[in-house]
């Protein structure tokens, strides 16, 4: 949203767009001062996206990312690395990671077939 307002800025000024779209204009000024100097995030940002990195390399490091959130803050506690497992859920969430379910059948909402997820 933020990119859509920089686009159009000029044109319609700030505030008549972020009367039509659902954000507040300091919010928008807000987000491009981040951009502008992320040392101004707040510190739960900060410590995110040095996590995220963490998380992606313990993941990555997993045998073809079998690791699930459990496993990955285990990993990252016995690396010295502590943080909440809550934490490491939210953070593998956005990331779009998961582990591997094994033995448990779904139903695959593409072609109505149920399908395992033990062997892939």
């Amino acid at each position: 949203m933020v990119d859509f307002i920089d686009q159009h800025r000029d044109a319609y000024g700030v505030e008549p767009i972020c009367s039509v779209l659902p954000i507040a204009p300091a919010t928008y000024y807000a987000h491009r001062a981040w951009r502008r100097d992320p040392e101004l995030r707040c510190t739960r940002k900060k410590r995110d996206a040095v996590l995220r990195d963490e998380i992606k390399r313990v993941w990555d490091e997993s045998e073809d990312g079998v690791y699930g959130a459990d496993k990955v803050w285990r990993q990252l506690h016995r690396e010295g690395t502590r943080v909440a497992r809550c934490t490491v859920e939210r953070l593998m969430r956005s990331q779009g990671s998961s582990g591997v379910v094994r033995g448990k059948a779904f139903k695959d909402p593409g072609t109505a077939t149920v399908r395992t997820n033990w062997l892939g």
